[in-house]
């Protein structure tokens, strides 16, 4: 069974599906086209990544890429625990510069739908983290973008410092929300 959830950001969804569990395990069915259409989510992907983070602490994001490749994501996590966050970036949303954030596990199977016109990004909770993300678009080199993760004016409350954080040269680079043109409208 599949649950959509509207977060504090309405266009942002959390996805509950139901896993069946018995000896050996468990099962969840996490993506059914037919099922997402009917709960309104009609969204076709055409593409899936996979990151891994040795370290908790490691902050991947915030990320998100410009039109005409913006994309929606579908994010779960296949091992270990995110804060998962997105960051609104439609300049018209009564929501811009908002963010919302969610746990998201391999034990809660929930995922984060994350829509076009927001930056997205994660820090993980424990060593040895997987994440699993589907896109409606084929990735850009040219049009992948982000914003600060540590931005003051978003003001995010990460799990972790901005000492202790595990980052990339370029997350470590990204500008401020203030001196990104306006992508989404």
């Amino acid at each position: 069974m599949l649950t959509v959830i509207s977060t504090a950001i309405e266009a942002v969804k959390l996805i509950k599906t139901t896993s069946i569990a018995d000896g050996r395990g468990a099962f969840a069915e996490t993506y059914n086209r037919k099922d997402f259409f009917k709960k309104g989510i009609e969204l076709e992907f055409v593409q899936e990544n996979q990151s891994s983070s040795i370290m908790a602490g490691t902050v991947r994001g915030l990320h998100f890429q410009a039109p005409p490749f913006a994309q929606d994501k579908l994010v779960r996590v296949l091992r270990g625990r995110i804060v998962d966050v997105a960051v609104d970036l439609r300049h018209s949303s009564s929501t811009y510069g908002r963010w919302v954030a969610t746990e998201l596990s391999s034990a809660n199977g929930e995922q984060l739908l994350v829509p076009v016109g927001f930056a997205h990004g994660f820090c993980t909770l424990e060593p040895d983290t997987q994440v699993l993300y589907k896109v409606t678009s084929h990735y850009s080199p040219a049009h992948d973008l982000g914003v600060a993760w540590d931005d003051p004016d978003i003001a995010i409350d990460w799990p972790t410092t901005r000492d202790q954080a595990i980052l990339s040269e370029r997350d470590a680079q990204m500008p401020q929300l203030r001196s990104l043109p306006s992508y989404f409208q």
